[in-house]
């Protein structure tokens, strides 16, 4: 080739390289790793599934612990298992990684249990094409292991070995320990040393785009009591209402006044009349009355979720405010249970965080993830430390029928979800504290 023509032949190589090239040599070797271990991977996701470990079922949890165990151990993990019995669960992987002490200390947040107990009639892995169906195969089993792979990849490229990372699996996020303050101690703990916060629950992808979470709602539960005046129902509205009159303006007044962004309240258990009796678990109500006896007692329940911790000190207010105008001969109080889930709201710092996430897409020649609306999330672990260090959600891969029989893997996600995770994971860990 003629020598003016090599500026030319140069130019047209340097467009035509693929944007992988932006990626550093170790980047690389981490994409060729996860592509080469798939198999391993997919073997290991189906071994987790196939393993009950519904929140209540204690020996399962602790199964699912051990194989967790053996695959952090080899990385260079000092992994601690966390006795919660206490709390009326299994209990809490803890792993440890010590790295140089100078990047980024990051806390990878999953979970071992599963909404699926061991009377539940689906309890085995399945292939169907590029699905993988089974309890827990994408919340949060297939998390776990988009975090395993990603963690191996580092391995093999040698970038694990200078990165500070806490691992922090719970064994109750379906169905919290009591006090739900003693359950979450060690995740608590470990956010307070964290920088970083990254939850490998699954994915949300929106008109088939992936999308990044930086926001999670809250979860609490509130219960309502009203008492009245009975009597004859002649002589109702004369001047007595009735608890159930007294019920029903309140559940409409919370719809007509309490309404604002990101905010929602559902009623999800309601029953009045001449008893109204709930049962210890607050689940079941048990309810008698006839129709000329005006109602003594009445009884809701519902969940709060909202966006920060400011909304729901404000909801609050309110609910407590249209609670205490009782109609004439009735009573009526309102009480929050203990435990919810507090929320994470999105701030600058989870932001910033998405926004290295999305540098990393480019150069994966990747699109870049909007912002998941939080109406679309529930409320997740990452919350409970959401007010001391930053923190992303979606890490895990993406799915469909979450905590319903046949939910479902979308096995080419947890490749795709590992390779982001890795080299977000080797950049953060340069990043100077």
């Amino acid at each position: 080739m003629s020598p003016r023509f090599w500026p030319i032949f140069a130019t047209a190589i340097l467009l035509a390289a693929p944007a992988a090239a932006r990626l550093s040599a170790p980047e690389q070797t981490m994409i060729q790793t996860v592509d080469s271990e798939q198999q391993r991977t997919l073997s290991m996701l189906e071994t987790w599934v196939n393993q009950n470990s519904g929140s209540q079922n204690v020996p399962g949890v602790e199964a699912v612990a051990k194989m967790l165990r053996a695959e952090l151990e080899p990385l260079g993990f000092k992994v601690d298992w966390i006795d919660a019995r206490n709390t009326g669960r299994a209990g809490h992987i803890v792993a440890r990684h010590k790295g140089n002490g100078r990047g980024k200390r990051m806390l990878l947040i999953g979970h071992l249990d599963t909404v699926f107990e061991p009377d539940s009639p689906f309890q085995r892995w399945e292939r169907k094409g590029d699905r993988g169906v089974g309890p827990g195969a994408g919340d949060d089993k297939g998390g776990m292991a988009v975090m395993i792979a990603a963690l191996r990849a580092m391995k093999a490229a040698g970038t694990l070995k200078a990165a500070d990372i806490t691992v922090v699996l719970t064994g109750d996020e379906e169905d919290a320990g009591d006090p739900i303050e003693a359950a979450r101690k060690p995740l608590i703990d470990a956010g307070k040393w964290a920088d970083v916060a990254m939850d490998f629950e699954g994915l949300a992808q929106r008109q088939g785009k992936d999308m990044g979470s930086i926001a999670r709602r809250s979860s609490d539960s509130w219960t309502v009591t009203v008492t009245g005046r009975t009597g004859h129902s002649s002589g109702v509205m004369h001047p007595d209402f009735g608890a159930n009159y007294e019920l029903a303006r309140i559940i409409d007044a919370f719809r007509r006044e309490l309404p604002e962004d990101k905010l929602t309240f559902n009623v999800g258990l309601v029953g009045g009349g001449a008893s109204a009796d709930l049962d210890a678990g607050r689940i079941r109500l048990n309810a008698t009355g006839k129709t000329n006896i005006i109602a003594a007692t009445a009884v809701a329940r519902g969940d709060l979720r909202a966006l920060t911790s400011e909304q729901i000190a404000r909801t609050k207010a309110k609910m407590q405010a249209i609670v205490g105008q009782s109609l004439p001969g009735t009573r009526a109080e309102i009480s929050f249970d203990a435990g919810g889930y507090p929320p994470m709201a999105p701030t600058d710092g989870n932001r910033a965080l998405l926004a290295r996430l999305n540098r990393v897409n480019a150069d994966l020649e990747l699109e870049p993830m909007g912002e998941l609306d939080p109406m679309e999330r529930g409320a997740g672990d990452i919350s409970f430390v959401a007010q001391d260090t930053d923190g992303l959600v979606g890490l895990g891969p993406a799915g469909a029928g979450s905590h319903a029989p046949g939910e479902s893997v979308d096995i080419p996600s947890i490749s795709r979800q590992a390779k982001r995770a890795a080299i977000l994971m080797s950049r953060l860990a340069e990043e100077k504290r």
